[in-house]
């Protein structure tokens, strides 16, 4: 009951920052003037291409001027500019709690359609094949290599791997990026240097995933890259400042062997940091990568966020910050599950 009492109190507190986050995106949108003039740009645009249109069939300039007058207030009404940016916030909210993601100004998927939630749903595999993939590939190599180093420390192996994991770490994902792209598509062609799939795409499935998968090899190495040594360095210092403790002093004393005082007394205490690192970096994967999507021309999420930006498409960057908000939520939540089951003497 305890434990329950705890998890409650937890996700009250998650949900609170999610409406917070929510909230704020909402307010800054607002309170600059960005809303306001995303929403006038766009009945702008509507109002041109109206009066084009009606020019066809109305040669009086006064009465076109009188239509199109008249549209432009109607459409100024519609999209609420005609109130304070604040007023409009409630409803914004509700809406989006409630998954009524509208649709995009300005963007549109692949099939045409303007719904937010097309658009993301069309984005999402596209960003779990990359991001994800190699987050879980830079993953299980730091966790390997980290556990090694910290059972070999000061020797050569682990001042060998300290210097390449601060290297790699220091690496810009795009300089890794333009560099693979230069060295094994342009000089040695083993590689596609961006997009997801070749132009005409495959019609056989298993050819069609291949292609994916071989568009996706770049990227992903980027990735990797530019992550696998702060994760190693990561995993390396953690395990080493728990071999460290004195309760693994005393059952090394008790002539324990090493390998259950590695895994029931090092690894197991320091496994909850561990796992923060990955299941925030899995929730933190589905946002994408920007710059490696735009330097690869990779259509995942990070790429769209960028598009939605560039675009000032409001409905889309509010849908957006909120997935991403509700992925952290739900993220923090099963770790608060799984710390309690890893140890449960964790208490707040």
């Amino acid at each position: 009951m305890k434990a329950a009492r705890v998890l409650a109190v937890r996700g009250a507190t998650l949900f609170g920052v999610l409406i917070a986050s929510l909230l704020l995106v909402i307010v800054v949108l607002g309170a600059t003037g960005v809303s306001d003039r995303m929403i006038g740009s766009i009945v702008n645009e509507q109002v041109r291409e109206m009066r084009q249109s009606l020019a066809q069939t109305i040669r009086d300039p006064d009465q076109l001027e009188k239509v199109v007058s008249e549209q432009q207030q109607h459409l100024i009404s519609f999209y609420g500019l005609d109130r304070p940016w604040y007023t409009r916030l409630p409803d914004m909210v509700w809406r989006v709690l409630t998954l009524d993601l509208g649709s995009a100004r300005t963007l549109k998927s692949f099939e045409g359609s303007t719904r937010v939630s097309d658009i993301v749903l069309e984005r999402l595999p596209n960003t779990i094949i990359l991001v994800t993939t190699a987050l879980v590939i830079s993953a299980v190599i730091g966790l390997y290599v980290g556990v090694k180093l910290a059972t070999r420390v000061g020797s050569r192996l682990d001042r060998s791997m300290s210097y390449l994991s601060a290297a790699s770490y220091a690496l810009p994902t795009w300089w890794v990026g333009i560099l693979l792209i230069l060295v094994l598509s342009f000089q040695i062609r083993l590689f596609p240097f961006g997009g997801i799939i070749s132009a005409p795409a495959p019609q056989d499935p298993l050819a069609r995933a291949s292609d994916v998968v071989w568009h996706a090899a770049l990227p992903v190495a980027t990735l990797v890259v530019a992550s696998v040594g702060s994760w190693a360095y990561a995993v390396r210092t953690m395990v080493l400042n728990t071999a460290q403790e004195d309760f693994v002093t005393a059952a090394r004393a008790k002539g324990l062997p090493e390998g259950v005082v590695m895994r029931r007394h090092i690894i197991r205490v320091a496994a909850p940091p561990i796992l923060t690192n990955i299941v925030l970096g899995l929730a933190a994967s589905l946002g994408g990568a920007i710059l490696t999507e735009t330097v690869f021309n990779w259509p995942g999420m990070g790429r769209l966020y960028f598009d939605a930006i560039m675009a000032l498409d409001e409905n889309v960057i509010v849908a957006l910050t909120f997935m991403f908000t509700v992925l952290y939520v739900l993220a923090r939540f099963v770790l608060e599950v799984l710390y309690i089951m890893l140890d449960p003497r964790v208490r707040y």
